[in-house]
């Protein structure tokens, strides 16, 4: 490990200040501090650095050194540079960048980065966004641990979790999807009760398995989990061949599959509670400015905005 300096940016920043008045005594006065300090800082400075840098003669002020003249140039960038640091730290600059690291739960990513990096881009061009998609455990721990700033995910298990503080930006209530020639597709809305007979397809996600598991057990029914997969899309694929119906939140834009196949779409009489669609980040930890915009982002987005 590198060892550190023995000055610090404070001596040079009251060096860099004395050398641009000439005095000690105006330094302090711009400074506004006592001049013993600004004399004991720069004094310190020399000591650390083992070089005279002024010569100082009385009522005639301060004169820099040849090593003086050196170390000024050399501090107005290395201040400079502390100073890009600390803005792109905080991702407060005269524009924002930087980077920020948002996770994602897997199925929500569709419907909503696509959106979220667009607007980003035409918004702050200078971010960097940079995406974890997972499920809800994984989310969490990457928050606690530090990997990304904030998540975009649902509400399933956040009660849970004493360290993190979650926001909601949109709910979505649960819906039946059922293939296109299902002898349902032409209603508008069913309970699930009358699915109780028929293979439910199941999202295989922890958490997501519960709440839709819950949903039909809530009717009085038991479920008959026939198929389980981890993708949302072989979801609807599945149910498109015709091999039973699922319940889903996030309604895509068209009713096709990647198979092929078509879906219809009911409303859900006996839904429950909808589900809740939440920024979640770790409580009392100070967000930078540029994750701040990119939250204000990704609420313009939840709204529709």
């Amino acid at each position: 490990m590198t060892t550190p300096p023995g000055f610090t940016l404070v001596q040079l920043r009251y060096f860099l200040v004395a050398a641009e008045h000439g005095s000690m005594t105006e330094a302090s006065a711009q400074l506004h501090i006592a001049q013993s300090a600004v004399s004991a800082a720069v004094t310190g400075l020399e000591r650390d650095l083992q070089v005279q840098l002024f010569i100082r003669r009385r009522g005639r002020g301060l004169t820099l050194t040849p090593a003086g003249e050196r170390l000024r140039q050399q501090a107005r960038d290395l201040l400079a540079r502390a100073r890009e640091m600390e803005r792109e730290a905080r991702g407060d600059g005269p524009a924002l960048s930087g980077p920020v690291s948002v996770g994602c739960f897997v199925t929500l990513a569709p419907y909503y980065l696509p959106r979220l990096f667009s607007e980003c881009t035409r918004r702050h061009p200078g971010i960097e966004i940079d995406v974890v998609e997972a499920e809800a455990d994984q989310l969490v721990e990457a928050l606690t641990a530090g990997r990304i700033d904030f998540a975009l995910t649902y509400d399933l298990g956040l009660s849970t979790e004493p360290e993190v503080h979650s926001e909601t930006i949109a709910r979505a209530p649960a819906y039946v999807i059922v293939a296109a020639d299902h002898p349902l597709a032409g209603r508008d809305s069913v309970s699930l009760a009358e699915l109780a007979a028929e293979p439910l397809v199941l999202l295989d996600l922890p958490h997501s398995r519960d709440y839709f598991r819950a949903l039909v057990t809530a009717t009085g029914t038991a479920p008959d989990v026939r198929y389980r997969t981890r993708s949302y899309e072989t979801v609807r694929s599945m149910v498109a061949s015709g091999l039973g119906y699922s319940v889903l939140n996030q309604r895509p834009t068209i009713r096709s599959t990647y198979g092929g196949g078509e879906l219809a779409e009911l409303e859900l009489r006996d839904a429950g509670r909808p589900l809740e669609v939440r920024i979640a980040s770790v409580d009392g930890v100070a967000q930078s400015a540029r994750a701040r915009a990119v939250m204000d982002v990704l609420r313009d987005v939840a709204d529709g905005g």
